[in-house]
């Protein structure tokens, strides 16, 4: 495990055994916040051994950004924090979570002490958590995920994007339409560090290329399946054309992690468009009858309409026409109405 200060009292602790995952802390003279864990139970122990060290007031919450096991599974060892998370994530860790770490116990013994953790405060759309001077702002950014969280530390301008940003976006369990946005909305946001849920900590003057150069790589991502459906590609002749430098992104980050993850992101969008594009096709199908039948009653109703004409000699003269009333234009539209912002709390699991 790798561990770093990018603040008088803010630390991120990078995880030596899977994928480079980032867990961060917030150290306080109320306490410490803890930003998601590391998904091995000895690297999180260390984790919190370091922290106790420097935290006289102790550990007083954890956050899940989302409930992905690599940054939830060392919930269960702080036992006298508070977990705080998306409501969506308690949801999501009950039903995939579960089932998955019953998996992952009998592939890895490393695991088998592992407990699923649920949280205990869960809220929708923003909620600000204050502590011992500091603010941290918890937004939902979904497109990784349908829960994901980015916890934005506003004293400092440090933001836990977790894996909203990414050596390369990863859309498998989520959408690109989605993590786009979310991507997108933090270009708002004043920022001196950007801590990627995994890999190396970007700096203020990174930050926009990075945002941007993962923008750029949903496009073309994007851009590469349509292309391959539109010449009738198989899913394994686009995965041989357009490999993740063809996206633009390299292929280095993450030990290499990132092409496999490319190559997923490529079969979910393809396997998704081929469906939208075969729904599309029967729609099209469906409609075709009723489309037939219109085009042919036309021209006879037109046939009627000329032979019901009257001659000229018998029409109204132009003059005596009485002059057509303006339509009105169309009201101005509602305002959008502002997204409201919540916070529920819920009995921690016994």
């Amino acid at each position: 495990m790798h561990r770093e200060r990018i603040s008088d009292d803010i630390y991120v602790f990078t995880s030596g055994l899977y994928a480079q995952v980032t867990a961060g802390a917030i150290v306080t003279s109320a306490g410490t916040i803890v930003i998601d864990t590391l998904p091995f139970p000895n690297e999180t122990r260390q984790v919190i051994d370091y922290l106790e060290r420097r935290s006289p007031a102790g550990i007083k919450f954890v956050i899940y950004t989302h409930y992905h096991a690599d940054h939830t599974y060392g919930g269960y060892l702080f036992r006298d924090a508070q977990v705080i998370a998306h409501e969506l994530c308690r949801d999501l860790l009950m039903t995939r979570g579960e089932a998955g770490l019953q998996v992952a116990r009998a592939q890895n013994p490393s695991l088998v002490e592992v407990e699923m953790r649920l949280p205990d405060i869960v809220f929708t759309g923003e909620m600000t958590l204050r502590l011992g001077g500091k603010t941290i702002v918890l937004t939902h950014a979904p497109g990784h995920t349908p829960d994901l969280i980015t916890a934005y530390v506003k004293e400092d301008k440090i933001l836990f994007a977790s894996d909203t940003i990414m050596p390369v976006p990863y859309i498998v369990d989520g959408d690109a339409a989605g993590m786009s946005t979310s991507l997108t909305s933090l270009k708002s946001l004043a920022l001196e560090n950007v801590v990627q849920g995994h890999g190396e900590i970007v700096l203020r003057g990174e930050i926009s290329e990075a945002i941007n150069n993962s923008l750029n790589y949903l496009e073309k991502m994007q851009g590469a399946v349509a292309t391959a459906l539109s010449l009738d590609q198989s899913r394994d002749d686009m995965l041989r054309e357009y490999d993740i430098e063809s996206c633009g992104r390299p292929r280095i980050a993450l030990n290499g992690l990132v092409q496999q993850l490319h190559t997923a992101n490529l079969i979910t969008t393809y396997d998704r468009m081929s469906t939208e594009r075969t729904s599309r096709e029967s729609a099209s199908a469906r409609s075709q009858p009723a489309s037939k039948a219109r085009s042919v009653s036309k021209p006879a109703a037109a046939k009627k309409a000329t032979v019901a004409r009257k001659p000229a000699a018998a029409r109204k003269p132009a003059t005596a026409r009485k002059p057509t009333a303006a339509k009105k234009s169309a009201s101005a539209r509602k305002p959008a109405r502002a997204h409201s912002r919540s916070a529920s709390v819920r009995p921690r699991r016994k």
